[in-house]
Formats: structure tokens, sequence, C-alpha cells
């Protein structure tokens, strides 16, 4: 096999190519898991603008330091994350980011990659937790839905704004009050996932894609469109294309879209529902155009100058991966200082560099320009003011809802 020269690459294709030789097809399999059912100094006037932001200043709220908080005597941290979600160095056994933070603070952190699948996890800690036990972790990283059933559930601890000044200060706008956790009480945004229409240039053969309505009805392309398995992106994206509102839909809507994509399947324009393993059909051209995640986009346009993408008129969708401190984790605060460090830009930059998917981070571009310039004028990674303006997040559903809707999206796909 002919070697690479990392010397001849941006710092992101390194990482992208070393995952690849890593996983046999880099760290996108991260998100079709999901189908599964303070050092720096805070920017000049950061504290005063919070509360007109959705936020609230450090000292405004409830919440702050939990009995069973242990932080000041134990200096560690016990943080659960995905796995290929993290910064790693050449030797692939440490990871830089995290190894600055307990330089500067004496925080150790015991770093575990054991979330394969939110339903899965919730599974896990799920006994604890009822039982009001500790879970051996102080920092959990899950998805937006699922973050939103442990608020519900009361399973997780509110964060106190004096330990998070950098966070409260920096956290974009886009993400700023999800509807499942107003005024990020509870959660922070490890990051973004964005959701978009991928193509194969070659594959396409002079037809244009702008929408999902091409995808679903334009007869040249017929067998050769893919959808997601993941239901909140797939149903969103054509609510989105039908005028109506991810964020704001009626179970009525909601079978609209359903009966439209249906349609699509019955005529055989559809090819299948895919988790990422779409990635393969669209650089071999078997899928002409397909909805896809920005992250692997990213990827895949590295590797193949054929695959671009276009963010849709209608909007496209956004979902996140989100940072929580369980109940009766013992040590809350240290957990708290380690969300807010990762919203300094220069960590959240080394971070962007090296996993690609959308940095949650105000003013990290020109810390991640530092690094690699392509990266940071990639709006997959770090999205502008007309890309964010065009982002909606997929509204929260009761529990009678979730089954409801993932019960008529698993006939719709065949799952």
């Amino acid at each position: 096999m002919e070697q690479f020269e990392p010397d001849r690459l941006s710092p992101a294709q390194v990482a992208a190519m070393r995952r690849s030789f890593r996983n046999g097809r880099a760290s996108l399999s991260r998100r079709s898991l999901l189908r599964a059912s303070t050092g720096g100094a805070l920017a000049v006037g950061g504290l005063g603008t919070l509360s007109a932001c959705g936020i609230p200043a450090a000292g405004k709220t409830e919440g702050g330091v939990s009995s069973d908080d242990h932080s000041t005597k134990e200096k560690e941290v016990n943080f659960s994350n995905w796995t290929e979600y993290m910064d790693v160095d050449e030797s692939e056994k440490h990871h830089p980011t995290l190894d600055t933070f307990t330089e500067r603070t004496g925080i150790k952190v015991k770093y575990t990659e054991d979330i394969n699948d939110n339903v899965e996890f919730f599974g896990k800690i799920k006994p604890q937790l009822a039982a009001g036990q500790d879970t051996g972790r102080d920092l959990i990283c899950v998805t937006d839905w699922l973050a939103a059933r442990l608020i519900r559930l009361g399973w997780v601890q509110k964060l106190d704004p004096a330990n998070l000044p950098h966070a409260y200060a920096n956290l974009s706008s886009q993400f700023r009050s999800p509807d499942w956790d107003p005024g990020r009480a509870y959660s922070y945004v490890w990051q973004g996932i964005s959701t978009v229409i991928a193509f194969n240039k070659k594959a396409l053969d002079g037809e244009e894609v702008k929408s999902i309505s091409d995808l679903l009805d334009n007869p040249k392309l017929k067998g050769r469109v893919g959808f997601l398995s993941e239901m909140r992106d797939s149903i969103g994206m054509t609510l989105l294309d039908m005028g109506k509102d991810p964020g704001d839909f009626t179970a009525d809507d909601y079978d609209a879209a359903i009966a439209r994509i249906q349609k699509a399947v019955d005529k055989g324009q559809i090819r299948r529902f895919t988790g990422n393993d779409y990635t393969s059909d669209l650089s071999s051209g078997d899928f002409a155009a397909c909805i896809a995640w920005a992250g692997d986009v990213v990827q895949l346009k590295a590797d193949s100058p054929d695959i671009d993408f276009i963010i849709p008129d209608s909007g496209y969708m956004t979902s996140t991966d989100n940072l929580l401190v369980p109940n009766k984790a013992r040590h809350k605060t240290n957990a708290e200082r380690l969300i807010d460090y990762y919203y300094e830009p220069k960590a959240a930059a080394e971070l962007a560099a090296y996993i690609n998917y959308v940095c949650p981070v105000d003013g990290v571009k020109a810390e991640l320009a530092k690094i690699d310039e392509d990266a940071a004028n990639n709006p997959l990674i770090i999205p502008d003011k007309a890309m964010a303006a065009k982002s909606r997040a997929f509204r929260s559903l009761s529990s009678k809802e979730e089954t409801e809707f993932e019960t008529k999206f698993a006939k719709l796909t065949g799952a």
C-alpha cells in the first residue's frame, strides 16, 4: 500500500486519514450508531450581554455545587464519550487538549470511549440513575433527544454558571436555547451535526440538485437517491422542503412527510435508507445524491473532487451532541471546568481541526485558521451567518409521539 505523506496534507486531512486507517472508514461510524432508535481571559462585555441571548449571566440561576461534590479534595473527572470524538496525537496514546487541561488545572481526566449507541448507553446508566446512585461518570456526551429525556426525568444536575464563563459567553447563538433545555441550564453542546444534501457530480451527469424535491421527484435520479435511516434527519429535511418547521409541526404534518417519502419509495426513486454507509454509495456513484451528514462530507470532499454538497433554500437540520453531569456525580465542579475549557477558542479549534464536526464556539475561526485555514473557511465546520440562519432543529417529542413516529418511520424504511 502506498504511504501518505502528512506534511503535504492539512491537519484535518491527516486526522481523517489516520482515523480511516484505524477504522476502515474513519470516525464516520459515530453517526450511524444513532439509528438505534479555565485559564483564558473572558471577552470584555461578555457576561453583560448574555441574558439578552437567552442565557443567564453567572449567579442569576439556581444550581451550583452538589452536596455530593468532591471536586476540591479529588482532582479528577470521569468523562464518557463516543469513540473517535476527541483529538489524539501521532502516537494515538494521548489526547493533547485533555493533557493541556490537566497541566493547567491539576485535574486528571479519566477519558472513556464507552458510548457506542444512545439507546444502549441509556440502558447502561438507567438502573443507577433511577435508583439515585452514582453512575461512576461525572460528564457524559449524548445526542439531543436523549439529553432531553434525561432532563425530563430529572436525572442530570443543573449547571453552575459561575463555573462556565467561557461557555456562557462563547456558545454560538445557533445552539443557545433548544426547546428541551431553554437557556442551557443543564447541558452544553459538544459538537453540532448538520444534515445537508450531498452529491456526486460525475454521477449526476449534468443534472442539478438543489432541494429535497429534486431527490424525490426528478425521474432522472430514479434508483440513485439515498435517504437516512435516522428519522429526525430524513423527516426533518422533508418537512422543511414542504414549508413546515421541524421545530413546530403537527402529527398531520408528520404523516404528510411520511406519505411524501413513501410515494418516492413506491416508484423506486429512493435506492435505500442508510446509516453512514451511504458514503461508499456516494463515492462509487451508486448514489447520485443523498441526504448526508456534514462531518462525513468534509472528509469525502478531501478524498474526491466529485463530491460536493448543497444547503437547500428551505433550510437544513442540525442536531447536537451534548455534555451533561449525571445526578450523584462525585466531581461536578471539575466537570463544569472541563466543559468551560472546551469553550475557549484555542481548545475548541484544536478539537475541531481533528474531528471536523460543527464547532459550537464563537470566536474559534481565527484560532482554527492557525491550524488549518481550509477548515476555518469551511461552512460545514464553522457555519457563516447565512448558513446558521438556515439551521433548524427537530422539536422534542413526548413519549407517546416518540413511539408512534418511530413506528411509522420504521414501516416506511422497512426496518
